[in-house]
């Protein structure tokens, strides 16, 4: 990855949380304000010792802090991550969180929830108005799949034609990894040569795919050059933009998965490749680097292989599908925690991650489309986890309340003082962990490997 890369990924995902954080907060800032509860601070980012920048205005500070995980709103009277025991000690003023009625606490602590799922939804029927909807139906894979070793290690062949996981028809093909892992499938139906076969998957096969990252088969595809890299073998050989190769050292070998396996096998040596070039066959001699790489690309718009199915959306059409692309997200992500805690084949050490596996989740270049998708993503898992009944987040505020207002009794603050200290425990001990896990593939690992 290059350093211009990190820097987009970093971008990105820092404008994302920017901006889920400040919305979040605001879910709890607004509310706050229509019960007339004093605000003290409303920051993005923590601010311990010092903020980088901060102003007043009426009774609020805003400001930006220098820790970047996440932020918060500092409200009156209330048991938060400030730990503000001196202002709890004192008798509660009628503008204080404490002083408000049950059902008024209630609905600024889940504002913030409210705000994140209302921000997915419409980013979702926005995304839906503006771009529509387009995927790759799994019947148009026409030339088959291009599978890795681990595919290959359960049967699966180059040229494969998926027809369903678990007799389950998947339309649309980008989601049959999901649909593997979410279901742990026991088998994949192929038609190979003609002839359906069953394909099945032994147990460890779903472990190996979340840990590697990566497709397990991807569309096979012609090898049609498209672009070239920089100092471009192929290009320095001869090769033009729309050509088609069609053999390799005389072999017959039209698809790009053809050349990408027999590439590694002839690297410094020179090889003759066949390609068609308009109306005439040519032979064209490259010398193989020592990346077995020829810096040969197709084109990246699939549509010139298959035929994709594209939907638009009018304004009035988006809103019932951005919904319901909100709640199947909700739903799909739910499924994923669960198999962490249920599965055999999922193991936390290996699904968990911090920010950079976050910011690894952005494309390498600045792409609007994507970048949205990935806040609306971000934005509905925010949502879930802080509306978990943990203290010091904002469901185990809301878990105290709702049995204050089934028992009509409150919990001391010395109970919630003491649950908040527990709960932040917790989160801090996570936060570390994942990041830790981070920090353990993507640096520690290489080093003892």
């Amino acid at each position: 990855m290059t350093t211009q890369e990190i820097l987009v990924k970093a971008g990105q995902l820092i404008l994302s949380l920017s901006i889920l954080v400040v919305l979040h907060e605001l879910g709890h800032f607004i509310p706050a304000k229509l019960f007339k509860t004093k605000v003290e601070k409303f920051y993005l980012f923590f601010d311990p010792w010092f903020s980088l920048f901060k102003f007043k205005k009426g009774e609020t500070e805003y400001g930006i802090g220098w820790l970047p995980l996440g932020g918060y709103v500092k409200i009156s009277g209330m048991i938060d991550e400030s730990m503000d025991r001196d202002q709890l000690m004192k008798e509660p003023q009628p503008w204080e969180f404490r002083s408000k009625p049950a059902w008024q606490r209630l609905i600024i602590m889940i504002g913030g929830v409210t705000v994140n799922l209302i921000l997915g939804f419409l980013i979702y029927a926005m995304m839906l108005w503006y771009w529509g909807e387009t995927y790759l139906p799994t019947q148009n894979v026409k030339y088959g799949v291009s599978v890795d070793s681990l595919a290959q290690s359960i049967g699966l062949r180059d040229g494969d034609k998926i027809l369903s996981i678990d007799n389950r028809k998947v339309e649309n093909f980008q989601a049959i990894p999901a649909e593997i892992i979410l279901h742990e499938a026991k088998s994949i139906q192929v038609e190979r040569d003609g002839q359906e076969l069953n394909v099945a998957i032994p147990p460890g096969f779903i472990r190996q795919m979340i840990k590697q990252k990566s497709p397990f088969a991807v569309p096979r595809v012609p090898y049609y050059v498209g672009y070239f890299s920089k100092e471009s073998a192929g290009e320095k050989a001869g090769l033009k933009k729309g050509d088609k190769m069609i053999s390799f050292n005389g072999e017959p070998a039209t698809y790009l998965s053809d050349f990408k396996s027999r590439l590694q096998k002839y690297k410094n040596q020179t090889v003759q490749i066949g390609v068609l070039r308009g109306t005439d066959t040519l032979q064209v001699n490259v010398k193989v680097p020592d990346t077995g790489i020829l810096g040969v690309y197709i084109d990246a718009d699939m549509s010139k292989f298959f035929a994709l199915n594209t939907r638009k959306y009018t304004f009035f059409e988006a809103i019932p599908a951005g919904f319901n692309k909100c709640i199947n997200t909700l739903v799909k992500y739910v499924q994923q925690l669960r198999l962490i805690f249920v599965s055999k084949e999922v193991k936390a050490s290996e699904s968990l991650g911090g920010f950079l596996t976050i910011g690894n989740l952005f494309p390498g270049e600045w792409d609007w489309m994507s970048f949205w998708e990935m806040t609306a993503l971000l934005s509905i898992i925010l949502a879930f986890m802080n509306i978990l009944p943990i203290p010091a987040l904002d469901g185990g505020h809301v878990l105290f309340l709702l049995y204050e207002i089934v028992t009509g009794r409150k919990p001391s603050e010395k109970f919630l003082e003491y649950a908040q200290i527990v709960g932040m425990v917790l989160l801090f001990g996570l936060l570390l962990y994942a990041n830790g896990l981070d920090l353990w593939r993507n640096i520690f690992s290489k080093w003892f490997s």
